[in-house]
């Protein structure tokens, strides 16, 4: 069963807002990826071939356009939210988008959506301060280098480790002005709903507390589930549900509810509807 299969079935799709996006900007994009390599990728889908940017990545004709709108998606949201329309939003989008590097694609990942939408928060609604909540069982590795000196984005992600793209070591945590801004808490396979609840009550809450964020970002991998073949982590559809509800606690605390959730890994179907479905209804008590 699809996801928008089953928000039908059990009602959640009839309460929802649908948003209608349109692809990112040009501009948006190069505010974080060097503009010859967004301009690689669209001469590689104009060659009408399935091609290879990187060992785990595959890219087809349309994927241009797919991450264009993925990324626009994001835009949409942001805009959706700041204009008080709605309290939070969730972007299902594909191709996810935390391990685009600025200048490469990576782990299934072209653009990357919740960094473009942290610059354009700043850049079009004079948003000081930005926090990105990762929980996608593999380390944002392009989300944490594109903010790694940046003061104005904190990037929190908590992923299995050792495992892919063998970055998220506990020891980075920023550089230059951005020294503390990145939090990253690596985590061993077999962790459960219990240990990430500790880590949200024990790392992140006292992390929001003293950065005040004035909008929140999510990158919601699902690939943590228990029942995920990518990774060996063991969170459930009622874990997710948990996190969502701590992170919308943490955005009514500091930012006014302003939350925008984002579709980053999931490879197990059945375990990335029911771990959505949770996610969603979570945001919709907010």
């Amino acid at each position: 069963m699809t996801l928008i299969e089953r928000l039908k079935q059990d009602g959640l799709w009839d309460r929802m807002t649908l948003l209608s996006p349109e692809p990112a900007s040009l501009d948006s994009i190069t505010a974080i990826h060097d503009p010859d390599y967004v301009e690689r990728i669209r001469l590689a889908c104009e060659a009408g071939a399935l091609f290879e940017p990187d060992a785990a990545t595959i890219g087809s004709p349309g994927t241009h356009h797919a991450a264009l709108m993925a990324a626009g998606s994001v835009l949409k949201a942001t805009d959706t939210v700041m204009d008080g329309q709605v309290t939070n939003a969730f972007c299902a989008v594909r191709p996810p988008g935390h391990h685009a590097e600025k200048d490469r694609a990576m782990g299934f990942c072209f653009f990357n959506n919740v960094a473009i939408g942290a610059k354009y928060l700043q850049r079009h609604h004079g948003i000081r301060k930005v926090a990105i909540i990762d929980w996608d069982v593999h380390h944002g590795n392009g989300t944490q280098h594109a903010f790694y000196d940046d003061p104005s984005v904190f990037y929190f992600s908590v992923h299995q480790y050792p495992h892919y793209p063998q970055s998220g070591r506990a020891s980075e945590t920023g550089t230059g002005p951005g020294k503390g801004y990145t939090l990253n808490v690596p985590v061993a396979a077999g962790s459960t709903d219990t240990d990430y609840r500790r880590i949200f009550m024990e790392d992140l809450r006292p992390a929001m507390a003293r950065f005040k964020p004035e909008f929140m970002l999510i990158s919601a991998g699902f690939d943590g589930h228990s029942r995920d073949p990518l990774g060996g982590v063991m969170l459930t559809e009622e874990g997710f549900g948990e996190l969502t509800r701590l992170v919308t606690e943490m955005a009514a605390e500091h930012c006014g509810k302003r939350l925008v959730s984002v579709l980053e890994g999931g490879y197990d179907i059945e375990a990335l509807v029911t771990s959505t479905e949770a996610h969603l209804q979570a945001l919709m008590e907010a």
